[in-house]
């Protein structure tokens, strides 16, 4: 496959979605993680024409490129980190309303409550467990080794858990 075209678009099929996720965490609205996520790609594509498809790890830079704009977008904005679920389809719709209700309620809560982490910690979590990746994919993208990461990964859910706890007795 030595049409660059052809290779770059099977790598934003492969990552156009998980570049998404990601972004979606860290932004309020949907239309902003859709503007961060093409401009990602778009910034990519710049790179990998110049480089003829030479990047190293393509998923950790596009992580690192998606990361900077997010970081760029509040910067600009001056805003604080808001997560918001409206727009986006995660129930199954074969699912009953009433069980929709509470996983929606539950995916909230959740969402609400992974919002407060540190930064790391909603990437390691959003990489590792929503992305399915590796702990050396999420190393390679935390720029962190694979022993680090895991207690990033191990010191998140803890505090997710211990956060989610908060937020029952507070219910």
């Amino acid at each position: 496959m030595s049409n660059p075209s052809k290779k770059f678009g099977k790598i934003y099929d492969e990552y156009v979605d998980k570049i998404y996720r990601f972004v979606f965490v860290k932004v309020n609205s949907r239309e902003v993680t859709e503007d961060l996520t093409s401009e990602t790609f778009l910034r990519c594509w710049k790179v990998f024409k110049e480089d003829q498809g030479k990047i190293d790890n393509i998923q950790a830079f596009l992580y690192q490129i998606a990361r900077n704009l997010v970081v760029d977008h509040y910067r600009e904005k001056g805003r604080t980190q808001i997560v918001s679920t409206d727009d986006v389809p995660i129930i199954d719709p074969g699912v009953d309303l009433e069980k929709r209700g509470k996983i929606s309620s539950d995916f909230d809560v959740i969402k609400s409550v992974l919002s407060n982490l540190k930064e790391d910690y909603q990437e390691a979590i959003v990489c590792y467990y929503v992305n399915d990746l590796s702990i050396t994919e999420v190393a390679e993208i935390l720029d962190r080794s694979e022993g680090a990461t895991r207690v990033i990964i191990h010191r998140a859910l803890k505090n997710l858990k211990e956060e989610l706890e908060k937020k029952t007795e507070e219910v």
